[in-house]
């Protein structure tokens, strides 16, 4: 790869770009979903059901221990929470920006899910004690992907799995025109509704520089998981990684 992870403007090292990047979501927040919603036509939802959909199994076991990292404002957590049980194991929403955890906290004040403050590169967790870890389009901003998976495999109990849903490059007529609106015209509607279009700017280069899905399956088997597998989803805007951590530590 020739990223080993995100690279935020000015950022000159993994700290600098953790900083900014946590810097740069605790701006946006209060306008997140509006903006999120608005730029996807609310395609971003069925994206969020559809990946909870493919761990339905392991979310309708009341025990099951289940994390979603890089939680964000919390949609991911809501779409998870619909195929809990009312008795199940609260799941644990994990983000390192306080302001959009603090917007997902409200949504599910109400629900089984409890928000934690914290980083996905330094779990506050026990060695293999969670059955499931979801993250869904928080992965790519991380400083280190290498080392985010590497967490993640620590976290996991053996056979554990896996989801990782993020961005993607589509290729043909479909790429051209939506790397146009990616890189044109979300910017300016960014700037027009959050009043920051730099984080906008960031958006499109920081799914340019996510590796490309043969290499993304290829990190994740040399990082300890087995059963590596994508699923495109709308053409390949964005897609679901599922892997199982390997029985071996």
């Amino acid at each position: 790869m020739t990223t080993t992870g995100a690279k935020p403007p000015g950022a000159t090292d993994e700290a600098a770009a953790a900083q900014a990047v946590r810097q740069m979501f605790d701006s946006i927040a209060p306008r997140y979903d509006l903006l999120n919603h608005l730029l996807s036509a609310n395609v971003d939802r069925l994206w969020w059901r559809r990946a909870a959909r493919r761990f339905r199994v392991t979310l309708s076991n009341p025990d099951a221990a289940i994390l979603d990292i890089c939680c964000g404002t919390g949609d991911m957590t809501m779409a998870l929470l619909k195929h809990r049980p009312p008795t199940a194991r609260p799941i644990l929403a994990a983000d390192f920006s306080r302001n959009m955890l603090a917007r997902g906290a409200k949504k599910f004040q109400r629900s089984n899910a409890v928000p934690i403050e914290a980083d996905a590169l330094h779990l506050p967790l026990r060695s293999a004690s969670l059955d499931l870890i979801v993250s869904a389009f928080g992965f790519r901003n991380l400083a280190n992907y290498e080392a985010g998976l590497r967490e993640f495999h620590r976290v996991l109990k053996p056979n554990g799995q896996l989801g990782i849903l993020e961005f993607s490059e589509p290729g043909g007529l479909i790429g051209k025109a939506y790397a146009l609106y990616f890189r044109r015209v979300l910017p300016a509607i960014g700037r027009a509704i959050c009043g920051n279009a730099g984080a906008y700017s960031y958006l499109p280069t920081s799914v340019g520089n996510f590796p490309p899905p043969a290499e993304m399956l290829a990190l994740l088997a040399s990082t300890g998981y087995t059963q590596c597998a994508w699923s495109p989803y709308t053409f390949g805007i964005a897609g679901l990684y599922i892997a199982q951590r390997s029985t071996v530590a």
